[in-house]
């Protein structure tokens, strides 16, 4: 089974509505109840403060107008401003208050210092590739009552994917957790995280009246050194599997008073009490299978209910998704090519294999092949492979003497978007994604050309070109082809793709100074 697929529903779910493969390699019960999208064919804005941050939320048309922000750069307490309007943000917190439709998106290090992020009646919400650390709810400065990332009150359908989540320490040190969850939150996946250094990993559920918490799947994500709570739930029901968890302290997977959790081929290494009901005598259920235990720990008393040292399950759930399922065997490696905001993105391919994890030397960096390429081409006299014959008037493409990155991959490298092969081509993980051009010192370009994969043609339905230097548009439309703006000077040009009608590809990124 491979990414692309289209989540199917069981009896069990027959009144969910499944999303058909809005993010690539989005899985589990974020794709449930009408799937979870973000900003996807929203603006896209740029922000390097939490001011700007809050900006951008308050300056949409309506609460649910889509909306992407790439952030980058370090947001903290001293350039994070209250932004006043048809918004309810935060200067303690980066505050999604009554919204919906917002993707936050890390670029390079996007480091959320002291600061957390917290999620209130909102919905369709995606938290990508940040980093966030230490966030206090005692001594100073405090945010967020002490989560990272904190989901209360009446919050449905969010992804909280590949980020770096961590704390200085527990509760007494003045932290609280890292994706705390209550108060009513459900469909929520949370996937491909590193999660450390911290007294807690989280909560489902607040108190044992707090009974509307559900449905949440976490998945591929790392942990280490971590005390508790992973995670503590009440009443409802997760999906857990292909996690990696290491150097736990006091208990791992904590279901009670009624809570379920399914339990798939994950791996736990020196972990105290990995799966059962601790602390109370309120049991809870699990239905597990395929985990590998290492150097485990079963203490079992008179509050203490593991599920081992012989553990079998309590309970059978349904799972009413299709998902990727590695075999335990291959999970340590899968996870730590792949969790955390550092890895590109990368994702099993659920066969104890992953995608690209990184962009490869070739991609950021001048490469002799280009020069090859084009005479090779050039000699067979092949315009399929070469768009040089037929963009002479522009002059030379500084795209072949150029480096590339982007925002992630589904298909090729960043290398092919500047390799003068129209056959070979680079496609986002998802129906919308980022893919730059960068020279070691600035160029001065006026045009660029976007050549899609022959059999794609036409499925880029919107775009911006920015200048990745200052986060100026400098262009926008919504098909693939020439486009021509005032002359700049610049070392990194954004092509962004805000929106397609499939399969968005970039086989060619060419960059002139036409005259």
């Amino acid at each position: 089974m491979n990414k692309s697929t289209i989540f199917r529903l069981t009896a069990v779910a027959a009144s969910m509505m499944v999303l058909p493969n809005a993010w690539a390699n989005v899985e589990g019960y974020a794709t449930l109840n009408g799937g979870t999208t973000g900003g996807e064919g929203g603006e896209v804005v740029y922000a390097t403060t939490g001011t700007e941050i809050n900006e951008a939320m308050c300056n949409r048309a309506t609460d649910d107008t889509p909306l992407i922000i790439y952030v980058t750069g370090t947001i903290n307490h001293s350039n994070t401003e209250k932004v006043s309007g048809s918004c309810n943000t935060s200067d303690s917190s980066i505050q999604f208050k009554g919204v919906s439709n917002i993707s936050l998106i890390g670029q390079g290090e996007a480091l959320f210092d002291e600061i957390g992020i917290h999620l209130r009646e909102a919905s369709n919400i995606i938290i990508r590739d940040v980093h966030v650390r230490n966030v206090k709810k005692s001594g100073s400065p405090i945010s967020n009552g002490g989560d990272a990332i904190g989901l209360e009150k009446n919050v449905h359908n969010v992804w909280i994917d590949h980020n770096e989540l961590e704390a200085s320490g527990g509760e007494k040190d003045g932290y609280d957790s890292l994706i705390d969850m209550k108060a009513t939150v459900q469909y929520v996946t949370v996937s491909y995280n590193y999660l450390h250094h911290s007294g807690r990993g989280g909560l489902i559920g607040s108190s044992d009246n707090d009974t509307d918490n559900t449905f949440i799947t976490f998945h591929h994500n790392r942990y280490e050194n971590i005390d508790s709570r992973l995670p503590l739930l009440r009443h409802g029901t997760v999906h857990a599997y292909n996690n990696y968890y290491k150097d736990v302290s006091k208990s791992g997977m904590n279901p009670r008073i009624g809570g379920q959790i399914k339990a798939e081929n994950n791996v736990f290494n020196n972990v105290q009490n990995p799966i059962g009901t601790f602390y109370t005598d309120d049991m809870g259920y699990w239905d597990i299978s395929g985990n590998q235990f290492i150097d485990v720990t079963w203490l079992d008393n008179s509050t203490n209910h593991p599920a081992g040292p012989e553990p079998v399950s309590t309970t059978s759930i349904t799972i009413p998704y299709s998902y990727d399922l590695d075999d335990a065997s291959c999970i340590a490696s899968v996870v730590l090519a792949t969790a955390g905001n550092d890895t590109d993105n990368a994702v099993s391919s659920g066969d104890c294999t992953t995608s690209d994890s990184s962009s490869s030397v070739e991609d950021d960096a001048d490469t002799s092949s280009d020069t090859s390429s084009d005479a090779t081409a050039d000699e067979n006299n092949d315009d399929s492979t070469s768009s040089d014959s037929s963009d002479k008037s522009l002059g030379e493409n500084l795209s072949l003497n150029a480096g590339s990155d982007g925002n992630g991959k589904s298909h090729g490298s960043y290398g092919h978007v500047r390799d003068g092969d129209t056959t070979t081509y680079w496609a986002p993980k998802g129906s919308t994604g980022r893919v730059s051009i960068k020279w070691s010192s600035a160029q001065t370009i006026n045009t660029i050309v976007i050549q899609e994969a022959n059999e794609f043609a036409g499925q880029i339905t919107g775009w911006q070109v920015v200048n990745n230097d200052n986060g100026d548009v400098l262009a926008t439309g919504s098909s693939a082809g020439t486009i021509s703006f005032a002359d700049v000077s610049l070392k990194k040009v954004n092509f962004v793709i805000t929106s397609s009608s499939g399969q968005p590809t970039v086989a060619e990124f060419e960059t002139y100074y036409a005259n």
